[in-house]
């Protein structure tokens, strides 16, 4: 069966052009799933994208699984699959799925996913447990991935008391605030090659934090603004070829440990370690993202890191793409999908 008669199908958001216009690359069809405020958008890009299928509203999305099937359709999930459809939804899900599904459990609970981290052998920022005295600041994150939304920080004990008290997400970890350069490594793991690949790396401009940097102290005071962490750009990074080694070696880690502790395939294809770097030159993961990252976007065209790597533009939308053209080239298409 050649590659053109699978359709590549993605939700219309968070790194969806890239995805797709990297299959089409890859020779295979293309679809976009979408609301209608985005259909012109997507219809736009109609070089890259086959069809473009609208519903009225994300909840409506499992309606359509008995005509992806006839699409004989593969699915590349992002960020927004699990913020507009839900964790169940995502596993409930019997179209062919990029990726392992298991993983979504560990990505959404900081817990276990700080478990992972410990045991990958990764610098980790300090957690406060409930009843323990915050003697430092601290960022408050609330569980699953939403961008940013639902962060807070708090330089001591009374500050934290006193925002919690308005905190309206149920779930949440307290944790050192680690001070350092933010930087987003975006990896790819083949269970075909069995390597870890460096893609690119990134910054996000988050607001309002970021901006609040461009105003001097003195000036803030009074203004009574509390910073935000809501992702909304992202700025390429070329890190320090010193500092490349151990954020590979890291990668490796978190993917060995993961084919114990999630299962036997583990985590493959894309995904993030969130890192903060700091004065020292340690670098503190501080989250995973388990599949393609926003980040990515700044590279549609490839990265100085995909550049040395391939002879040709390698966006990590595309390197999902030629990973499934390689498994079908071996037949095992299976071991990339669930």
């Amino acid at each position: 069966m050649g590659y053109s008669n699978y359709t590549i199908v993605t939700l219309g958001s968070h790194s969806a052009l890239q995805i797709l216009k990297g299959a089409k690359d890859e020779g295979f069809k293309t679809a976009v799933v979408c609301t209608p405020s985005r259909i012109s958008l997507y219809k736009s890009y109609s070089n890259f994208i086959d069809e473009v299928i609208e519903i009225d509203s994300w909840q409506s999305f499992p309606q359509l699984e008995k005509h992806l099937q006839k699409m004989n359709a593969i699915i590349i999930p992002h960020g927004s699959f699990v913020a507009y459809l839900g964790i169940e939804q995502n596993k409930l899900m019997k179209t062919p799925y990029f990726g392992n599904k298991q993983v979504l459990d560990f990505e959404e609970d900081r817990k276990m996913q700080r478990n992972w981290m410990e045991e990958a052998g990764v610098k980790v920022p300090q957690r406060f447990k409930k009843g323990v005295k915050i003697d430092r600041s601290v960022i408050v994150k609330s569980f699953g991935a939403a961008g940013g939304k639902g962060y807070f920080v708090a330089k001591n004990q009374k500050e934290l008391d006193s925002k919690l008290k308005t905190f309206e997400e149920a779930r949440f970890m307290v944790q050192e605030y680690v001070i350092g350069v933010p930087v987003y490594f975006h990896f790819f793991y083949s269970p075909l090659t069995k390597k870890v690949e460096l893609m690119s790396v990134d910054k996000r401009y988050e607001t309002n934090v970021d901006s609040l940097g461009r105003i001097p102290a003195k000036n803030q005071k009074g203004l009574n603004i509390e910073p935000s962490f809501e992702v909304v750009a992202n700025i390429p990074m070329a890190i320090r070829e010193s500092l490349m080694a151990e954020a590979l070696n890291m990668a490796e880690r978190v993917v060995k440990i993961s084919q114990k502790l999630i299962s036997s395939k583990g985590l493959f294809g894309p995904f993030c370690l969130e890192t903060i770097i700091t004065s020292s030159e340690e670098i503190y993961v501080i989250e995973i993202s388990a599949r393609i990252v926003a980040g990515t976007n700044c590279f549609i065209n490839g990265s100085p890191y995909t550049y040395l790597l391939y002879d040709e533009p390698m966006s990590t939308g595309r390197r999902i793409a030629r990973e499934i053209k390689n498994a079908i080239d071996v037949n095992k298409l299976k071991e990339v999908l669930d």
